[in-house]
């Protein structure tokens, strides 16, 4: 996908999401009888405007859309008219005041819920969650888990994917090191088993890191040529069927996946492979070559991998798919379990058992936008619900400028009969401000720095 598509993928989620929160907002407020004034997607100046009656809400399409608001008629903010006495954002009851804030996030908690039932009624295809290649000496390795096997629980959870099981293996990761396991072996039956992080959990959390510091990966064929097609950069670089590839660019691979990922981070630079051709060790390099696809223009060699069928598991791919009544349920389970789990994180960020690296910024958003958007819609509506909880989450979040704060304000004079004095909301205002900069200088932070060390490996 080009810079164009991501930067489209970012701004197709951040206004998506943005619209359906200050949707709830502008909803509930005019069922309260609140006048809003604007309702804008984006910031900045209007692009393109639209107002029924000169009295009904302007609705604006900014030139800055990576975010949005939506403005109510407030006697804080200047001269209310007599006409629209009554009619303000300061001038409700509390409980309605508070309403209209928790709209927002329940809006994106309902989107959550919406998008999971249509993608349970749709179908979505997960692939099991099958153990890769065992690193010898590793946790993974002391617990005795093998190549092929299959993880059928973690700790009391039942998993058929790996997406929702890399959730459930984090939550237990930092809880205490301690991974409860439950396996499912071809040919021996299911077997319990601890595996323990010899590692700081933080370290763990961090992103890519986790597989990398239990020791196994996600099962993958191994690195063994199968097809190779004519007139290609592996054709022409002597590459056969059966060859086994020891090393690429002298790092030794044990999958085919990565062997995938290095050929595409080389891009179309040459690539040293050590090949094992029957009692033979082969050297040659190939160059890559940009092949379009779906996905965009991606760095190929022209062979396919060979898999042999009695080794790969079956039914390693499983569509889930639920009737239209049973997917609601399904779906607000769903929901819940990522708030919980989205909480979670937050909670154990700020005490520093789970790493901040995990904060995300625009330019790793617009990655996975773009990624999850060309390989479907399911895949970038799963990833449209589970950025809607973290927004749900973050909003509620007791900060000053955000719902969850403001929250605490009205139910402050709510409790007491008077709100607070603007000394402390200023105060509060600002205390705020200091932390939403920290926390997106840290996202911009944690961003670049995967951009560098993708570029550095």
């Amino acid at each position: 996908m080009t810079v164009l598509g991501y930067v489209f993928a970012l701004i197709l989620t951040t206004s998506r999401l943005v619209a359906e929160h200050e949707f709830g907002h502008f909803i509930v407020a005019r069922w309260c009888g609140i006048k809003v004034l604007r309702f804008s997607i984006g910031f900045g100046k209007p692009i393109w405007r639209y107002q029924r009656h000169r009295d009904d809400t302007e609705f604006c399409i900014s030139s800055l859309p990576l975010g949005g608001y939506v403005k109510m008629l407030d006697e804080r903010e200047g001269n209310v008219s007599a006409r629209d006495a009554g009619r303000s954002f300061n001038a409700q009851p509390v409980w309605q005041r508070i309403a209209v804030l928790l709209a927002g996030p329940a809006f994106n908690f309902l989107f959550t819920i919406a998008a999971y039932w249509l993608i349970f009624v749709l179908g979505t295809t997960v692939t099991r969650p099958v153990v890769g290649e065992v690193a010898p000496g590793s946790p993974a390795d002391v617990a005795g888990l093998e190549y092929g096997d299959v993880i059928v629980s973690v700790g009391d959870r039942s998993i058929k994917g790996w997406q929702s099981g890399l959730l459930v293996l984090v939550d237990e990761l930092v809880d205490d090191a301690q991974i409860p396991l439950t396996i499912d072996r071809k040919g021996e039956g299911s077997f319990k088993t601890v595996l323990v992080a010899s590692a700081e959990t933080a370290r763990l959390s961090e992103p890519g890191k986790l597989f990398e510091g239990l020791g196994f990966g996600v099962w993958s064929p191994p690195p063994v040529i199968g097809e190779v097609n004519p007139d290609t950069p592996a054709a022409n670089a002597g590459i056969q069927s059966g060859d086994r590839i020891l090393t690429l660019n002298g790092e030794v691979v044990a999958t085919w996946t990565q062997v995938v990922e290095r050929i595409r981070a080389s891009g179309e630079q040459p690539i040293q492979l050590t090949l094992e051709r029957g009692d033979q060790v082969v050297d040659l390099s190939v160059t890559p070559r940009m092949e379009k696809t779906k996905a965009g223009p991606i760095p190929q060699i022209g062979a396919t991998n060979y898999v042999d069928e009695e080794t790969k598991p079956k039914n390693l791919n499983v569509e889930l798919k639920l009737g239209v009544i049973e997917a609601l349920p399904a779906a607000v389970v769903k929901t819940g379990e990522l708030t919980t789990f989205t909480l979670e994180m937050f909670g154990r960020m700020i005490t520093g058992s789970v790493s901040t690296k995990n904060i995300s910024g625009p330019i790793n958003i617009a990655e996975y936008a773009g990624f999850t958007l060309s390989r479907g819609f399911v895949e970038f509506l799963d990833f449209l619900a589970l950025v809607s909880v973290s927004l749900g989450v973050l909003n509620l979040l007791p900060v000053p400028m955000l719902d969850g704060g403001q929250i605490v304000y009205q139910s402050v004079e709510g409790i007491t009969g008077r709100p607070l004095s603007e000394r402390l909301q200023l105060l509060g205002h600002q205390v705020g401000l200091f932390l939403l900069v920290g926390v997106m200088s840290l996202a911009f932070y944690n961003d670049i720095a995967r951009v560098v060390e993708r570029f550095l490996s």
